[in-house]
């Protein structure tokens, strides 16, 4: 059973993603997703290996998902490839991916910092659902 956000975790999660199929974007995804092609950084604070980013990408068509336990994103990429960037605490992440706390109630009360093309997160979240079915089981395999 993979630690969340370990960077075992994040290689089931990126497992788990292949072979989705990605939804075009809709009429929200706004410029920086109209192509298929974006990136969403998670900076996660607090976790128990140390501060985490989380890169979710997608490109035309495919995804992907790596994880870093550094300041520094996960490839190394510049912070200037990243379309939209959210910070949180690992309490709130762990909340968030239990589905003990909504994401828009976490926007709302400031738990949440959000930083970059909001309506790429439209997009993340439609190349998520795609991808839940697929990664049904890693809830039940995950440690928090």
């Amino acid at each position: 059973m993979a630690r969340f956000l370990s960077p075992e975790w994040a290689e089931e999660c990126d497992v788990a993603l292949a072979g989705v199929e990605l939804p075009p974007p809709g009429p929200d995804a706004g410029l920086a997703a109209v192509d298929g092609h974006f990136t969403v950084a998670q900076e996660v604070h607090g976790a128990p290996g140390g501060d985490v980013v989380l890169l979710l990408s997608a490109d035309g068509g495919r995804s992907g998902f790596t994880s870093s336990h550094s300041a520094r994103t996960p490839d190394n990429r510049s912070r200037s490839d990243v379309d939209v960037t959210i910070a949180l605490s690992y309490s709130d992440a762990v909340a968030l991916a239990r589905g003990e706390l909504a994401p828009a109630q976490a926007l709302n009360d400031g738990r949440v910092r959000v930083r970059g093309d909001l309506s790429v997160l439209v997009a993340g979240q439609q190349m998520l659902d795609a991808a839940r079915r697929k990664a049904e089981g890693l809830d039940a395999a995950t440690t928090y």
